[in-house]
């Protein structure tokens, strides 16, 4: 019986380092039961970059079921690499991480001139790591432990300039898309897009006659740790095209074998 005690005493003692963590990932599991979602408000790239695996895939899903697109990463030189794509439109990104810390990792893309808006998320409380993290260019700073719905009140916070510098309307020959709305119009009729319809048109759209491939598609639309196949981009393709056809559009996604797609004004 003594030895029993023993060992669950050492078992427990061992365990108290991880209290916080499972203490953190059941208020995210709750929350992402409870979460009430609205589809098409929150449409974004992020990068999630938070060592602790557990938390980390319980807040992708939360991000996931507000809309957000979000590729995760481990460690700090993980982070690095992903954010060479200038694929995010935000940054939730811890300071404590192996290899390279979260706020040398600010201060790198910051030095190359990458501008992503970033949220430091930390145990560390104290007002000069505050500071200091502001100073090293984040736009917003937030202690763990913290409210779900704060995170995300202050992730739409940190984008709403990006997104308000951004023209809400893109039009191409007789085609309009609403980037408030999901909308893709015509004189004919309206089509409201599903999530990655709206991605995919949207780069289209913001780069007519230029050549996008399928994998720059799966990149910015399904993200690197997606199990999607390629072909999936030629799915969304046919929904598009449909969506145009009946739209009476004059314009169209042509596709080029082996190279990738492009959106043209019918002669």
């Amino acid at each position: 019986m003594v030895r029993f005690v023993f060992i669950l005493g050492n078992f427990l003692l061992n365990l108290n380092q991880g209290v916080y963590a499972i203490i953190t990932l059941y208020r995210w599991t709750v929350f992402l039961y409870t979460i009430q979602v609205q589809r098409g408000v929150d449409d974004m790239r992020l990068l999630l970059a938070e060592d602790e695996q557990a938390l980390s895939k319980a807040l992708k899903a939360i991000l996931e079921r507000n809309n957000y697109s979000v590729d995760a990463a481990y460690d700090g030189q993980e982070a690095l690499e992903y954010l060479e794509s200038d694929n995010y439109d935000g940054v939730i990104l811890d300071i404590m991480m192996p290899k390279v810390d979260g706020i040398t990792v600010l201060k790198e893309i910051r030095k190359k001139g990458n501008l992503v808006p970033v949220l430091l998320l930390t145990a560390k409380s104290e007002v000069d790591d505050k500071v200091l993290g502001l100073d090293s260019g984040a736009n917003d700073y937030l202690t763990k432990p913290f409210n779900s719905r704060e995170l995300l009140a202050r992730i739409r916070a940190m984008t709403r300039t990006q997104v308000a510098q951004t023209n809400s309307q893109l039009q191409v020959g007789n085609v309009k898309l609403d980037r408030a709305t999901y909308e893709l119009s015509t004189t004919s009729g309206t089509y409201r897009l599903a999530n990655k319809e709206f991605q995919m048109m949207e780069m289209l759209m913001s780069n007519p006659k230029n050549l996008i491939s399928s994998e720059r598609f799966m990149e910015k639309i399904w993200g690197y740790d997606s199990e999607a196949e390629i072909n999936v981009v030629w799915v969304y393709i046919s929904y598009l095209r449909k969506k145009l056809a009946a739209l009476h559009a004059n314009i169209q996604i042509k596709a080029m074998r082996n190279a990738g797609y492009t959106l043209e004004e019918m002669k």
